[in-house]
């Protein structure tokens, strides 16, 4: 039984390892830079908007030039820059494209600055929202458009433009309505070419709008150890999960045809999810590099060529903000300014795979204790406490087992001795022993192998659940229960190899932890074992460093169940004691086992 129980524990260490060593460690994102408040810059002149060199130039637009069918809004000659509060999100849209340049969620922070959600890179026109009049390959419109305030949460941005080959002009229209206390928002794009225009056909495109290369918070890599992005598609009432940065390649886009109901950016706490209200565009997921943006993660919607009409509006609705699910639900109840109901984005927010519906269950418990007493850091001590009391039925089962192991003992010894020259016939013997004592040999390790899928399910939940990502458990020293906690930073000096810049406590604390939870569960026959001894003192050596970045709100729970576990197996040595000189004293009552020798096979 001690081979087969190590190496049960070696695997499950493994498998642990290997887990932790795909997931990695977190580091605190980088402050965002600051927004630009400037109004107008006088300075800056209209960008003539013209094909890329991929493109056909007889079908792309050229520059405007005013018509008399199509009367031509005034121009500005300078940049204008709108802002609109919806009291969730301060949005900064400029009339450069008639993008937006901004998107700040006011009660979410990235340190002491509000989470800016349109990260650009540092290429000017790289902005979010942008049109282009043609495919993927088409330049992204950049000139200055007129501009009509409509209301306080309403603009619109217009410009016409002039068609190469012809005498035609089309006029592009930009209409963003947002709405009070809604992370979600509306943009109408309007083509009109007037009575000059058979068709809007711009290299077999009308047009292609894009997201900002990337969406905040600022994170220093995108890697799957400190940010991700997983993208996420919603067709015929199934969610799918499309994969993540591996599986888009930075040459492959990936495309999602017509026909879907909407689709989704991920990142551990924040997404952008696209609602086209017209069928015929399709998706495109992108990570192709943008100037000060090594991958980008974008999402483009091409609306596919008119072919019998010179006008075309489409309405597309994003949701740009927070992956909780309180914020995505409201989408489900109707209980919105959309009156949108069963759009599901909140599968965005939860997990899944076969390990999605415990930590589901895991969530919903860890919810209903922050209810009770509003601070995550109790409530996942409280869950903790929960998950040891409904396995202390399988633990004490699990403690019985040892001790029935160790009255077996002498016995087993005997039948590896007497058959150590034939295996097969000491398996024999040791399983008619098993079944004549009743005893299941796995049934000491059930409660390692159950607790595992907990123990992943936890490490998912206190690294993507998104209440809590700033939530304090302790002021001063735990203040983000999603993030590793410091009592010393000493950067910019890092240590050689490990690479760390903080001192963190709850690491020793773990280690103190497990040390002592293992010198009181470690059995007589156990003491003199080397294999155990490096189980009880190396392994959570090693874990020390593997578990030194995670989030805390892990540690918090591994801490404690080493500490109610310390305490359940005290409570149970005392009970086991009497059990044990029971069981000694049956065993010697017993009639001895009498064990043949082997016949010797007799000469001839």
């Amino acid at each position: 039984m001690e081979k087969r129980t190590l190496l049960a524990v070696v695997l499950s260490i493994v498998v642990i390892s290997a887990f932790y060593f795909i997931q990695g460690v977190f580091f605190p994102p980088t402050q965002p830079a600051p927004a630009n408040t400037v109004t107008e810059q006088p300075g800056r002149q209209p960008v003539t908007a013209g094909p890329s060199q991929a493109v056909d130039p007889v079908s792309v637009y050229v520059e405007e030039s005013p018509s008399e069918d199509i009367p031509l809004n005034d121009s500005p000659g300078t940049e204008q820059r709108v802002t609109i509060n919806t009291g969730l999100a301060t949005v900064v849209l400029t009339n450069a494209g008639g993008d937006m340049v901004s998107y700040k969620l006011t009660e979410h922070k990235d340190g002491v600055e509000e989470v800016e959600m349109v990260l650009q890179g540092s290429a000017e026109e790289s902005h979010a929202f942008t049109i282009a009049l043609g495919g993927l390959t088409a330049q992204s419109i950049n000139s200055f458009f007129s501009v009509n305030r409509i209301s306080d949460h309403i603009v619109e941005f217009s410009r016409d433009f002039a068609v190469s080959g012809g005498d035609g002009r089309v006029r592009l229209t930009k209409r963003y309505d947002f709405r009070p206390d809604e992370y979600m928002f509306e943009l109408t794009v309007t083509l009109d070419g007037g009575r000059e225009l058979s068709s809007l056909n711009f290299s077999g495109a009308a047009y292609t709008l894009g997201s900002a290369p990337q969406f905040g918070p600022r994170f220093e890599k995108l890697d799957q150890r400190y940010e991700y992005r997983r993208y996420y598609t919603f067709t015929n009432g199934k969610f799918k999960n499309e994969g993540d940065q591996t599986k888009v390649g930075k040459n492959s886009p990936m495309t999602i045809s017509p026909g879907f109901t909407w689709g989704a950016v991920a990142g551990k706490y924040f997404t952008l999810i696209s609602i086209p209200l017209a069928s015929q565009a399709e998706m495109v997921f992108s990570t192709r590099p943008e100037p000060g943006i090594a991958e980008s993660s974008r999402l483009y919607l091409v609306r596919p060529a008119v072919l019998n009409s010179s006008r075309t509006s489409d309405v597309y609705r994003f949701y740009l903000g927070p992956k909780s699910q309180a914020a995505l639900g409201v989408y489900d109840t109707a209980a919105n300014s959309f009156k949108l109901r069963d759009l599901q984005l909140i599968k965005v927010a939860n997990t899944s795979g076969f390990l999605g519906p415990l930590e589901s269950v895991l969530k919903w418990l860890l919810m209903l204790f922050f209810k009770i007493i509003p601070n995550y850091g109790i409530a996942i001590i409280l869950l903790t406490l929960l998950v040891k009391v409904i396995m202390f039925p399988l633990t004490k089962k699990s403690t019985e087992a040892t001790l029935r192991m160790q009255t077996l003992s002498p016995k087993i010894k005997e039948i590896q001795t007497k058959y150590k020259d034939n295996p097969q016939k000491m398996n024999a013997e040791m399983g008619a022993l098993y079944k004549k004592e009743g005893y299941n040999p796995i049934s000491g390790c059930l409660p390692l192998f159950i607790q595992m899928p907990i123990f992943f399910a936890m490490y998912n939940l206190f690294n993507t659940h998104f209440d809590l990502r700033g939530a304090m458990f302790i002021p001063g020293w735990i203040p983000d229960l999603s993030l590793p906690e410091s009592i010393w930073n000493f950067a910019p000096f890092r240590i050689p190899i490990l690479g760390w810049s903080n001192l963190r406590a709850l690491p020793f604390i773990y280690v103190a932890s497990q040390l002592l939870y293992g010198k009181v569960t470690q059995t007589p026959d156990q003491q003199g074992n080397a294999q155990m001894k490096m189980m009880l003192y190396v392994m959570p050596v090693m874990f020390f460093f593997i578990l030194y970045d995670v989030p805390s709100g892990l540690l918090v729970y591994w801490i404690m169940s080493n500490v109610l576990t310390l305490i359940q197996q005290l409570t149970l040595n005392k009970y086991l004691a009497k059990r044990k000189g029971i069981l000694t004293a049956e065993a010697a009552l017993a009639p001895a086992t009498v064990i043949a020798p082997p016949k010797k096979k007799k000469k001839r």
